[in-house]
């Protein structure tokens, strides 16, 4: 490769993303892959004051302060696009822990379609491949209940949501094309359909 391979994981909350990511990276760098692990969130350096307007959707609602939201998420993507992508190493693969494809599950008035044209129009970096992790909600929403953190949740509290929010994210996988990875069963499972959805793009 003459560039770094860019991966994205994304999915509603509980479906086993982060996880499945670490698995996968493993797996990689075992058949002597360059592999480059990043976080979105961790990557941020104005995290802080967008989730501080993401808390405030979720208590006061509105298309507008969503809109607000969806540019400021775009903003720093444009930042990690420019600072921190262009910065590894051209020969590795790198594989980021949520990506635009995410607001597909977590915004509720702006229609997916605007949000992607938004990050397009900011410079924002697109993958190489997208890979979605769905399970089925009740499945995502007991493991993310039962995590030490529990739900962890600004936008999504309660299991209706969670509903919606993991149906969101289907039709807009469906709608795009994104490689979707039902990590419902053994996590060697998915790992072998990711790697080998990484091998199709890598060739």
């Amino acid at each position: 490769m003459n560039r770094p391979l860019f991966i994205s994981f994304d999915g509603p909350k509980g479906t086993g993303k982060t996880t499945l990511l670490e698995a996968v990276t493993a797996a990689l760098r075992a058949g002597n892959q360059k592999v480059v692990r990043l976080c979105e969130r961790k990557s941020d350096p104005n995290r802080g004051e967008t989730m501080a307007l993401v808390n405030e959707l979720a208590r006061n609602p509105s298309s507008e302060l969503e809109w607000v939201v969806c540019q400021r998420f775009a903003k720093s993507r444009r930042w990690i696009s420019q600072h921190v992508l262009t910065r590894q190493p051209q020969d590795s693969m790198i594989l980021i822990d949520r990506w635009y494809p995410s607001d597909a599950a977590f915004r509720h008035e702006i229609p997916f379609a605007e949000i992607l044209q938004l990050n397009r129009d900011r410079g924002v970096q697109t993958p190489d491949l997208h890979v979605g992790v769905i399970t089925e909600p009740a499945i995502s929403w007991a493991r993310a209940a039962n995590r030490s953190r529990g739900l962890g949740g600004t936008v999504i509290q309660k299991y209706a949501e969670h509903v919606v929010c993991s149906e969101m994210f289907e039709q807009a996988a469906a709608d795009q094309g994104w490689v979707v990875c039902r990590n419902e069963g053994a996590v060697e499972d998915a790992v072998m359909q990711v790697v080998s959805e990484i091998g199709k793009v890598s060739r």
